[in-house]
């Protein structure tokens, strides 16, 4: 593994353990509301604490960008981490949630976690090296076409501009696959695509902590990534589509037509 990986896996584990030992407190842990339909909890800031402290002690001088406290440094070197992605979820006993971290270098993704601490499931990709479930090498699914196909989406919340665009597209696809999903973590959708539980993926408006790690996993498990719309920087414009290439150009092609 590489060390870099390896110190962001010892992060993720480390804030999974944080996240795990207070589903027994939910009602007493603190919340406040972000924006509308957004929250962030005293676990989500311990979390977030704990991977940035882990990552400082090896390496001080790297950049982070982190959902909670922001951007901290800059430097060749940036990690990019979600501390609990499925904020909603952990709060209501939903065991669909995780921790995301992704290592950029000089703006290009290298090194990937996303760790779901009920399963201890850790999916993890380095650049060039393949993506993994556990040490398990990972790959998209090889499905050839959106017939019997399962994808993955998640709903536009608060007072996003993209909600008639998100229900043209769902009225679109829908009707030609085996069904769709949406159970509420970005994070663990785009490891799915990667490890083909999932066919596909697609989203609007989603921040670049919940997808950086996911977007190198799908890439380094043979899927394309791509940003829904004229912008090629998925991780800027947060609308993200995902799949085999196959079903990445079914999916483009309907997308394109409802938008």
């Amino acid at each position: 593994m590489h060390p870099m990986l390896n110190i962001g896996v010892r992060a993720a584990r480390a804030a999974g353990d944080i996240i795990v030992r207070n589903m027994d407190h939910i009602s007493d842990i603190a919340i406040s509301e972000k924006g509308l339909n957004d929250y962030v909890t005293e676990v989500d800031r311990r979390a977030e604490n704990i991977i940035i402290d882990t990552i400082r002690n090896t390496f001080p001088d790297h950049g982070i960008l982190a959902e909670e406290r922001g951007q901290l440094g800059k430097g060749e070197y940036q990690w990019v981490i979600d501390p609990l992605d499925g904020t909603t979820n952990y709060l209501h006993g939903f065991p669909q949630f995780a921790v995301s971290i992704a290592l950029k270098n000089k703006n290009v993704l290298e090194q990937a976690i996303i760790y779901n601490p009920i399963s201890q499931e850790l999916f993890t990709a380095s650049k060039g090296n393949g993506a993994h479930l556990n040490s398990r090498r990972i790959r998209v699914s090889n499905r050839k076409s959106l017939k019997g196909a399962l994808l993955g989406t998640g709903l536009p919340f608060g007072d996003s501009d993209n909600v008639e665009s998100f229900i043209r597209t769902y009225r679109a696809i829908y009707s030609n696959t085996a069904g769709i999903r949406r159970a509420g973590a970005a994070s663990l959708d785009l490891a799915y695509v990667a490890s083909g539980r999932l066919d596909g993926f697609w989203e609007y408006g989603l921040k670049e902590w919940d997808i950086a790690a996911g977007v190198l996993l799908i890439q380094e498990a043979g899927g394309i990534v791509s940003s829904i719309g004229d912008s090629d920087n998925v991780l800027e414009t947060g609308n993200i589509l995902c799949a085999n290439s196959k079903i990445h150009d079914e999916m483009n092609d309907i997308i394109k037509s409802t938008i």
